[in-house]
């Protein structure tokens, strides 16, 4: 079997900079490099001062404050760390196409085809290529295929390893993962190729937790999981419509359900719906690739997940905009949190944003604050959408750094992320300086209903009536 001393990761972003990181840190003797042709991206990972890194998560800046510059490395010099890498791993962004065929649900693999061209293109000798991004199954023929008919008469062996982190809590999921999944080819080199990637996993994972499997099926399985967990999401948020309904108790529903051994408790926290670069990428992925094998009541199972989940998100909107009265425009509406979960700087396919599009178009002033999302991308996030010019956006919309203070006057507070700190605040000073009725929605559960009703607010929490 191949030794691997020298790793080579293209993409620094929110897979690439934490995974290599751990690699680096559980594999002192291999030397790690990340990649990006993104300067001001590796130049923030190239930083003296470690609480700007690109990305926060729980942990990495220690990581990465202990090894940078002894066997991680971070670089713009793409074609060096490919040439001397024994082992490639292709880490970059696969979002869901704008364009073309497959528009809305199919994944782009430009990016993917891009980085397979130029490693063919380096490459010298013979090399392990790991697909990292989610991606499509049989993704991996594609590669294979350009490789193969545009390299130097180099031997790539493709594995697929796709990665299973919660944000938030990546670290942890990397250091104490529950399985390391290696799709490759049942050939001998195709073998020694899974082995190889599996033996750098074994310096911190038992190895009964690294699963081989033939390369179509570890590809399926990321989408596969993404959907399963996404669907228990949508599942809970629409029994939390029907309790608003009722006099039940989601709470309480979630905790008597996930008793079942066969269900189990996690992933039954209802919210204002789930976001994150994942869920709804591969649930569309998935939906686009059973309809292109004619599978059209599978693709229609899976597509109503994201439809749920997009109608959690306008019913807390809509839920808003009927208890200000109908009424919103010229109205203060404060919203606490960005991010599409606590402990992340990451806001795609955040709920925030829904909410905040639909509060916008009825002319609601709003000012958002979130303690790890920067003005800029804030910003970035609802122009993206095209639903206002920019100029109407920073008009009606202004961030914040003092969550207290631009309560004052507010009609309303809205909760879309669980940071932690929002539970600290002093709420009978926030409700003072409300107007009065003073509403707070709370797209998290995460206030105790009693304690803010005692304190005057006209309190709603998804779930509960």
């Amino acid at each position: 079997m191949k030794k691997i001393t020298k790793i080579c990761c293209i993409g620094a972003g929110y897979v690439g900079g934490p995974t290599m990181s751990v690699i680096a840190k559980q594999c002192p003797e291999i030397q790690v490099t990340v990649v990006d042709i993104n300067q001001d991206r590796i130049d923030q990972w190239n930083t003296d001062d470690l609480d700007t890194l690109p990305i926060y998560e729980p942990g990495l800046k220690e990581i990465v404050g202990e090894r940078r510059g002894k066997n991680l490395f971070f670089s713009t010099e793409v074609d060096k760390a490919i040439d001397e890498a024994q082992m490639i791993f292709i880490s970059v962004n696969t979002p869901t196409k704008t364009y073309g065929k497959g528009k809305g649900q199919a994944a782009d693999l430009k990016f993917i085809e891009l980085c397979a061209r130029n490693i063919a293109k380096v490459a010298k000798d013979d090399k392990i290529v790991v697909e990292k991004s989610t991606l499509p199954v049989r993704t991996a023929q594609a590669i294979q295929n350009i490789l193969d008919n545009t390299g130097n008469a180099v031997k790539f062996e493709i594995l697929s390893n796709p990665e299973f982190l919660a944000e938030g809590t990546a670290i942890e999921d990397l250091i104490h993962a529950d399985r390391v999944l290696i799709g490759g080819n049942d050939t001998p080199s195709g073998q020694a190729a899974k082995d190889a990637l599996s033996a750098v996993y074994e310096h911190w994972l038992p190895k009964e937790r690294i699963l081989q499997t033939n390369v179509w099926s570890s590809e399926l399985s990321k989408l596969v999981a993404n959907a399963f967990l996404a669907q228990r999401v949508s599942s809970i948020n629409t029994i939390s419509a029907l309790c608003e309904k009722t006099d039940a108790n989601i709470q309480e529903i979630s905790r008597a359900i996930g008793f079942d051994s066969r269900i189990g408790p996690k992933f039954l926290n209802a919210s204002v719906g789930f976001g994150g670069s994942c869920f709804q990428k591969d649930i569309l992925n998935l939906v686009y690739i059973a309809r292109s094998y004619g599978l059209n009541e599978v693709a229609d199972y899976w597509e109503q997940v994201i439809i749920a989940n997009d109608y959690q998100k306008s019913r807390f909107a809509e839920n808003i905009i009927s208890s200000l009265y109908n009424t919103i425009s010229g109205k203060k509406i404060v919203i606490y949190g960005w991010a599409f979960k606590k402990d992340t700087n990451d806001t795609r396919e955040s709920a925030a944003i829904a909410v905040a599009d639909a509060l916008l178009e009825e002319r609601a002033e709003i000012i958002v604050y979130d303690p790890k999302v920067s003005e800029e991308r804030i910003y970035a996030d609802l122009d993206y959408l095209n639903t206002r010019s920019p100029e109407e956006n920073r008009r009606l919309l202004t961030v914040t750094k003092e969550p207290i203070e631009v309560t004052k006057e507010a009609h309303a507070i809205a909760i879309l992320t669980e940071w932690d700190e929002f539970k600290t605040y002093d709420w009978t000073t926030i409700y003072k300086q409300m107007l009065k009725p003073a509403f707070v929605f709370d797209g998290r559960r995460l206030l105790d209903n009693d304690t803010m009703q005692e304190i005057g607010f006209n309190y709603y929490k998804i779930g509960q009536s």
